[in-house]
């Protein structure tokens, strides 16, 4: 039954001004640099707990996030059940980092370019991660930085550790022609706007 009460139409209202006002900054950064943001607005609840739902909320180690934007994707790890003090976000938008730290005030929050993640999380993690999310968007970048970047993260995690892609093309965004990673991708996310695929790759395996 749907809660009609003036209280639960207030927090209706409420959590529709926030999506909004994420919507716009989310645009406003866009315009300025698209090829770093690469969409226009944040991912969906959908997509967010299905990225989510790679991550072990058991775990002690830190959770990576790359490109956390307004928080949608920091949000569905701490509904997942992450603890939040484990979370690393990683923002090159300083408005951005801002905003997450008052939304997520345990969590680290690392003004830097993600596309140079030993430099920028340098010092900045107690032990290898056991996992990282990434809402980059990295078809957007040359082969070269996108195999940089996967290594980089490899290094910096457990091994077998997940990286956690999306991406709206329907090829994986990391090319798996050369091995030494195993690629895994989910079913199409259709309920997200634009449809989106997760794609989970780990060190080893081909």
């Amino acid at each position: 039954m749907v809660d009609h009460t003036p209280i639960s139409r207030l927090a209706m209202r409420q959590r529709s001004d926030v999506r909004h006002d994420d919507d716009a900054r989310f645009l406003r950064n866009w315009l300025k640099n698209p090829l770093r943001m690469g969409a226009v607005t944040p991912s969906g609840p959908v997509l967010a707990r299905k990225m989510a739902s790679y991550v072990d909320p058991a775990g002690t180690g830190p959770v990576i996030e790359l490109g956390p934007g307004t928080g949608p994707m920091t949000a569905a790890l701490v509904a997942r059940g992450v603890d939040p003090a484990r979370l690393v976000l990683v923002e090159y938008s300083v408005e951005f980092c801002r905003l997450l730290r008052e939304r997520f005030p345990l969590a680290t929050v690392v003004h830097g370019d993600a596309y140079s993640l030993s430099k920028t999380l340098a010092g900045k993690l107690s032990q290898p991660a056991d996992a990282l999310v990434s809402g980059l968007p990295l078809v957007t970048r040359p082969e070269p930085i996108r195999m940089k970047l996967l290594a980089e993260a490899f290094d910096l995690m457990k091994p077998g550790a997940p990286f956690i892609q999306f991406t709206y093309a329907v090829v994986s965004p990391i090319p798996i022609k050369s091995g030494g990673f195993s690629a895994e991708p989910s079913e199409r996310v259709w309920r997200n706007i634009p449809p989106a695929r997760v794609w989970v790759y780990r060190r080893g395996g081909s």
